[in-house]
């Protein structure tokens, strides 16, 4: 049986006239892809929510129901995000209170999509926070990731990159001969040539 866990957090980004922007997303566990998210002008109940149910639309479950980590934030706990758990779409699991470990998955993903991008660029309006992290999340999940092996995570949250894998020790096994190869038959003209 498959279990599916998601991460859900918002953080929190500052313009250059110092208005606050509210940035949210659904990460899955396995994959590390980002399923759904939100840039907002105010922290609001209805975003976790709406941002979960995309998740829900766009997965493919087979009516499993996923297990959501949360942190205490009013933006997860809340009568909005209630329903959800009363509908039974989803069970939500409180970090470092229902469980001892944290919502560092989504976390870590926030403070890379920060201080690996978003501070790069100037942070003007609603409109710039949104196209940066359009891009970021494109790019996160849709660029290969070393701990996939050479996998992406739209690929690992598919099922669609299990050839990826083979493929790349098959290439890495070639390149490593064809270099041994070029490194044996190279030689200065002071050394006599290997035999």
């Amino acid at each position: 049986m498959s279990i599916f866990i998601w991460h859900v957090d918002a953080t929190i980004l500052k313009l250059l006239d110092g208005r606050s922007v509210y940035i949210h997303a659904v990460i899955d566990n396995l994959s590390r892809k980002v399923l759904a998210w939100r840039v907002a002008e105010r922290l609001e109940l209805t975003t976790t929510r709406s941002i979960l149910l995309e998740a829900l639309e766009n997965a493919d479950l087979h009516d499993y129901q996923p297990k959501v980590v949360v942190d205490s934030g009013v933006e997860n706990i809340n009568r909005e995000v209630d329903g959800l758990i009363s509908s039974e779409l989803i069970t939500r699991i409180l970090a470092l209170v229902q469980v001892d470990f944290s919502n560092s998955i989504v976390e870590a993903f926030w403070r890379s999509a920060k201080y690996q991008w978003l501070y790069l660029n100037e942070l003007r309006t609603i409109s710039d926070v949104r196209r940066l992290v359009t891009f970021f999340v494109e790019q996160h999940n849709s660029v290969p990731h070393s701990s996939f092996k050479g996998q992406t995570p739209d690929e690992v949250y598919g099922g669609t990159g299990d050839d990826v894998v083979a493929e790349l020790a098959k290439a890495r096994a070639k390149a490593l001969q064809e270099r041994m190869a070029r490194n044996r038959a190279a030689h200065c003209a002071s050394c006599p040539k290997a035999a």
